[in-house]
């Protein structure tokens, strides 16, 4: 009677199979579409490259002579934090917040500016919070600030280089509360 009851257990090797066949077709499908996009969206970057070697005059005019600031190309060098301080006001004293870059022409001043970054976040905070609030609140007052800015930060670099490095001082961002 032990025979009679001997039970058949199926380990369902034959549902494994077609999943796992699956789940490798779609595995393939995903690896080769991921490719294909990869080759499809990205450029190609040998012809700069090319150009460069061969001594194109487009890949020359970069390079600008060093000591002829007005020559080169304007670059912009940014802060790397925004300036916050407090200015007085008639009514109350106001949060100010300005986001700066400076303007430079050729790759050496942009060095240069690079290299005097703390220096010239110092200038230009010790500029911004000699500020008022009524004038900063008008056009005019901040044309005069960004004006003052200028004037400070190439007073600085013509000390510490003997030149002038920066040619504008840009407000990218203004908020007075």
């Amino acid at each position: 009677m032990a025979e009679d009851l001997e039970l058949e257990l199926d380990d369902g090797e034959g549902k494994k199979k077609p999943m796992m066949l699956i789940i490798i077709i779609a595995v393939v499908v995903l690896v080769g579409g991921g490719a294909a996009a990869f080759f499809l969206l990205s450029g190609d970057d040998s012809a700069p490259a090319e150009a460069a070697v061969e001594g194109d005059s487009a890949a020359a005019a970069p390079a600008a002579p060093a000591g002829d600031a007005q020559t080169g190309n304007a670059l912009y060098v940014a802060m790397p934090r925004p300036f916050v301080f407090n200015v007085p006001g008639s009514g109350r004293d106001r949060l100010v917040q300005i986001k700066v870059q400076l303007l430079v022409r050729g790759g050496n001043n942009e060095s240069l500016a690079k290299k005097h970054i703390p220096m010239i976040e110092g200038t230009l905070l010790k500029t911004f919070s000699g500020a008022n609030a009524d004038e900063l609140a008008t056009l005019e007052g901040k044309e005069r600030l960004r004006e003052q800015a200028l004037n400070d930060v190439k007073s600085a670099l013509q000390g510490l280089e003997g030149t002038e490095v920066v040619e504008q001082v840009l407000f990218t961002g203004f908020v007075m509360q």
